[in-house]
């Protein structure tokens, strides 16, 4: 089984900004695969499914960005496994606006929700998909530009790419990561 993670933080409040890219892309792999993500366990929401023959669970921790592994290690511990049977999509401000980056491991690299899930999962190695929200301008706030909505220009560029996360994802269940980051860690 694989576990397919979005980042975000739950309400209403915080939909459709850039630090929840990663419920956003969550959302339409369970389109795409009819998975409804509707049960509420291990502070999070839960839809199980099936991508190309493997059994998955997509996963939307409610616990806040900050605190994301608290929701995943429960998840970890009930069916057994291992960190790298984990894939987290999440937002990148490093990354021009819809850019994808593609890891099998490492670092927080600065972000919050992935060092909780290093400290509670106990490891750096587990693959993830960064998907760019774009640099924070000058003089702004941290914080603010995470949790700050897109531009409509830059809605429709991650639109675009929702359907290059999908294709990254279903090549990464299947065990294929290499062909994953061949075909999407460069420029669009």
């Amino acid at each position: 089984m694989k576990v397919i993670v979005g980042l975000g933080n739950p309400g209403k409040k915080y939909e459709n900004t850039r630090h929840n890219i990663g419920f956003a892309a969550i959302d339409y792999i369970a389109e795409k695969e009819g998975i409804n993500i509707n049960t509420g366990k291990h502070k999070a929401l839960v839809g199980s499914g099936y991508i190309d023959g493997v059994k998955v669970l997509l996963v939307k921790p409610q616990t806040f960005m900050n605190l994301s592994g608290e929701s995943l290690r429960p998840i970890m511990d009930f069916y057994k496994l291992e960190p790298e049977d984990f894939l987290v999509i999440f937002d990148d401000i490093d990354l021009d606006v819809g850019r994808i980056r593609i890891r099998r491991k490492g670092s927080a690299g600065g972000h919050n929700g992935i060092k909780s899930i290093i400290s509670h999962l106990g490891s750096m190695e587990f693959p993830r998909i960064k998907i760019g929200v774009g640099a924070k301008p000058p003089g702004y706030d941290l914080a603010d530009y995470v949790l700050g909505h897109f531009s409509k220009a830059d809605q429709e560029i991650l639109q675009e790419r929702f359907e290059d996360v999908y294709d990254a994802v279903k090549l990464i269940v299947g065990d294929d990561i290499t062909e994953a980051m061949n075909r999407h860690n460069k420029k669009k």
